[in-house]
């Protein structure tokens, strides 16, 4: 992580004050999990709901079950809680989440995480909506939301000095992909204030929306010959 501190420095990878926004193109680490060898594949379509029909799955975006795996280089973040549902609303308020439901939220899964070194927790997730289109559009949309304090994508507390995560003052950024809409909440876990030079906290939503959830697990099912099938044995 420290490695990449000093990139993300010099290229600005995302503003800090009220919010997050990642920019649109992966750099550094970041690209190369956009430029594995599958990457060559013809492409599945993730444009809409309608292509791409099948629900997300909590197997699907957090395989491991236990840990988000970033970087051989890098220890992984510990995977504390994972949640699936249908209920949008769980996942954003005020105009946020008026927005993901105009978009046609029709579910998400997120899971919460604690950074290698302990003193960051986060919850990052994917919001499947109606189309890209949609899903771009709400991307423009939330900013001047989260600017103006009108809404905000929600933490999930997974115990253990979490709750942080679950507060007004939790940072976020948002990507999208396709018909889904990628987010992530960033906070200490003592709680105290992530201040706009905390690369810490930038790194953390790089690799939660950059490398994990848009530069793996939407390329898996971009790459796949059929829809990821919903697991069907139990534990």
């Amino acid at each position: 992580m420290i490695g990449s501190l000093g990139v993300l420095l010099l290229l600005g990878i995302c503003g800090l004050s009220s919010y997050f926004f990642v920019v649109d193109e992966p750099v550094g680490r970041d690209s190369r999990a956009a430029d594995g060898a599958d990457a060559v594949a013809a492409p599945r379509d993730i444009s809409s709901r309608t292509a791409d029909p099948t629900p997300l799955t909590v197997k699907e975006v957090f395989p491991d079950g236990k840990q988000v795996p970033i970087d051989i280089d890098q220890s992984p973040y510990d995977l504390l809680k994972t949640q699936e549902s249908e209920d949008c609303k769980l996942v954003a308020d005020g105009q946020v989440a008026t927005v993901l439901a105009d978009a046609g939220c029709s579910q998400f899964v997120r899971g919460t995480v604690r950074s290698p070194t302990g003193s960051y927790v986060a919850t990052a997730g994917i919001v499947n909506l109606a189309d890209e289109a949609g899903a771009t559009s709400a991307r423009e949309k939330i900013k001047p939301i989260v600017d103006g304090r009108k809404g905000r994508f929600l933490g999930l507390s997974a115990g253990r000095d979490t709750d942080a995560v679950t507060a007004a003052s939790a940072q976020a950024g948002w990507h999208v992909r396709g018909h889904f809409l990628i987010y992530c909440v960033v906070a200490k876990t003592d709680g105290k204030t992530i201040g706009e030079d905390d690369l810490f906290a930038r790194q953390i939503l790089s690799d939660m929306i950059e490398v994990h959830l848009r530069g793996k697990v939407l390329d898996r099912r971009t790459i796949a010959s059929s829809a990821p099938p919903s697991p069907t044995q139990s534990d």
